[in-house]
């Protein structure tokens, strides 16, 4: 399979997963997630700083800039098979 068809593949298992990630690996996949979709972090950071899930996320897909979309494509495939087992 391609690699987008495996990370597509892969985006639809995240979402049945039988264990809830760990908040760390939820932003890691969030993270690499937009990355790989989206590219480097193209929105104005949180303005509220008591907003703090959205200024994690933020700050998550920020520490990815410079990561290519593959790069990011094939992580997420790796971490979500990881998290398959």
């Amino acid at each position: 399979m391609e690699l987008k068809e495996l990370f597509e593949q892969a985006a639809k298992d995240s979402k049945s997963l039988s264990d809830r990630p760990s908040n760390d690996t939820l932003l890691q996949l969030y993270s690499l997630y937009k990355q790989a979709t989206e590219g480097d972090v193209n929105v104005e950071p949180p303005s509220n700083p008591f907003d703090f899930v959205n200024k994690a996320k933020y700050e998550a897909w920020a520490g990815l800039k410079g990561k290519t979309k593959e790069a990011a494509m094939q992580e997420y495939t790796q971490l979500v098979n990881k998290l398959k087992g």
